[in-house]
């Protein structure tokens, strides 16, 4: 599968029995990682209660493809995945929400130049 900094990827998750599994969704937020493998943002339809790292996605973010439910962005849960990883594609996220996501996320992280 072609993984691109946006795309929304169905990704199977293991718990730490390493016997049972879940699927989750993810945002592809840096892809250029060495071993094959991406950084991640995890994301959830939970979002009646918002943390302030957390950001809204609908269908009307997405360049491209669709999302099943309105779902949120955790940014405080950023993870490295491998690219063998991923059981497919939901969408991307369009130009101004993935640069909207990296703003909140340097701002979170205190990442941003002053």
């Amino acid at each position: 599968m072609d993984i691109k900094v946006g795309d929304i990827l169905l990704c199977k998750f293991y718990f730490s029995d390493l016997q049972v599994s879940k699927n989750r969704p993810v945002l592809v937020f840096k892809d250029n990682l060495p071993f094959n493998d991406f950084v991640g943002l995890p994301m959830s339809s939970k979002t009646l209660k918002l943390q302030g790292d957390e950001i809204i996605i609908t269908n009307q973010n997405l360049s491209m493809g669709m999302l099943p439910v309105e779902s949120k962005i955790m940014l405080r849960k950023v993870f490295v995945i491998s690219k063998e990883n991923p059981i497919k594609k939901y969408g991307a996220l369009n130009e101004k929400s993935l640069m909207d996501v990296k703003r909140v996320f340097c701002d979170y992280f205190d990442c941003c130049p002053e």
